[in-house]
């Protein structure tokens, strides 16, 4: 593809999904997780700016096979993942509010990871990036 060519993605605009108390749920992510939300008509959300986002993270768009058990029940067709500053506080801060945390975690060269099912039984995993990336020289 030519660099100059257009109608190209640039970036995730958007996540959208069903809720069965968009109200209830977004007031919940807000309360335990920080997650500043407002009502938007009939929906309840947020934005973020990538100035917002930490240094060393990004946004990933991954398609999995079918029959993939990473995002938890079968029936959830997706899963957010959602950038935190401080993986076991978020972890913490999810549990006092009710939802079930998944207790193992994992480590990587690109940031720790987490998993919890919110009230509504969306598995949603969390991600701590690192203070560096693998390569990046410090300074």
């Amino acid at each position: 593809m030519a660099e100059s060519q257009t109608g190209r993605v640039l970036g995730i605009g958007g996540i959208f999904f069903r809720s069965a108390n968009p109200e209830s749920l977004a007031a919940w992510y807000q309360e335990h997780l920080g997650l500043k939300t407002e009502a938007w008509g009939g929906t309840h959300g947020t934005s973020f700016a990538p100035a917002d986002m930490p240094e060393n993270s990004f946004t990933v768009w991954s398609a999995f096979p079918p029959g993939t058990e990473y995002f938890g029940d079968a029936r959830q067709p997706f899963m957010l993942n959602l950038v935190v500053d401080d993986l076991d506080q978020a972890l913490a801060n999810v549990a006092a509010g009710g939802a079930e945390v998944i207790p193992e975690k994992e480590e990587h060269d690109f940031g720790r990871f987490g998993w919890f099912e919110d009230p509504e039984g969306n598995r949603v995993e969390l991600w701590e990036p690192p203070l560096e990336l693998p390569g990046e020289d410090a300074d």
